[in-house]
């Protein structure tokens, strides 16, 4: 889930140096944007594709990537989904059948991806990257080759994302912010292909930008849990979420309204102000 932004015709998907290619699911929406992008990354020159997040159950846009995959003379070798929303990730086990080749991801059994993992398909180097947060299962893949990294909706190529309470955990999506200020400080990962959106070219920016905002945002629930006083702690977390969802987010379209709130029950929790 998404926090901000109407779509912009602009972004169609397409070509992000040599390795990676988004083909844009006709999905837009407040809270997808333009659409999910749905990433295949080849080696040049190689014919053993990586899907990264085939998306919803939509055969129209599976078609689609298959016929991209195709017509650049490869197969898909294998697929990986940042995380398990199903705006990404629906369609797995579809694609699984179509394509005959494995779904990897987070925390689903035998053949989980685990932490600096390595992948190497038909010479395409990939580098798993654990960014929860957003959601407990929101991974990030880099490209070492090209300093690519694919952050799904842990960043978005325009606004900022929902930290998705309960199962998204504000202090897990700190603590992956600065382990993505590590790559993008170090030069290992100068630009973004999100999950939703543009790319971005200047990752070391818009990640400081994310990193900035989210305390901002933090300091401002706490400004408003403070404002409203002792009806602050009264019971009932969830009716303070909503206050504080009036509050700090009074100019923001109230078509993302339900998304602020995942991210203010996040931040609350963060404040130890939900009680048991």
């Amino acid at each position: 889930m998404r926090s901000t932004g109407a779509a912009d015709p602009s972004w169609q998907g397409g070509a992000w140096g040599e390795r990676a290619h988004a083909v844009l699911c006709p999905n837009p929406s407040p809270m997808t944007l333009e659409g999910t992008n749905t990433w295949v990354l080849l080696e040049p020159g190689g014919s053993q594709a990586v899907v990264v997040d085939p998306g919803p159950l939509d055969e129209a846009h599976l078609a689609a990537v298959l016929d991209h995959v195709a017509a650049r003379d490869a197969r898909v070798a294998l697929t990986l989904l940042t995380h398990g929303h199903a705006d990404h990730a629906e369609s797995a086990d579809r694609w699984a059948r179509l394509t005959g080749a494995p779904v990897r991801r987070f925390g689903r059994g035998h053949d989980d991806l685990r932490e600096g993992e390595r992948l190497d398909v038909g010479g395409l180097e990939v580098l798993v990257v654990p960014t929860p947060g957003h959601t407990a299962d929101s991974l990030s893949f880099l490209l070492p080759a090209e300093q690519v990294l694919l952050t799904g909706d842990t960043v978005l190529g325009r606004g900022t994302t929902v930290v998705a309470y309960p199962d998204g955990d504000l202090t897990s999506y700190l603590d992956s912010l600065d382990r993505l200020r590590g790559l993008t400080g170090s030069g290992a990962a100068s630009s973004i292909a999100p999950g939703h959106g543009p790319v971005v070219p200047d990752a070391a920016g818009v990640v400081e930008h994310y990193w900035r905002h989210r305390h901002e945002r933090l300091a401002q629930v706490r400004d408003a849990v403070a404002r409203l006083g002792p009806a602050a702690h009264e019971p009932g977390g969830r009716d303070l979420a909503d206050r504080v969802v009036e509050q700090v987010y009074a100019d923001t379209p109230r078509a993302v309204w339900p998304a602020a709130r995942l991210s203010v029950l996040a931040q609350l929790a963060y404040l130890g102000e939900l009680g048991d």
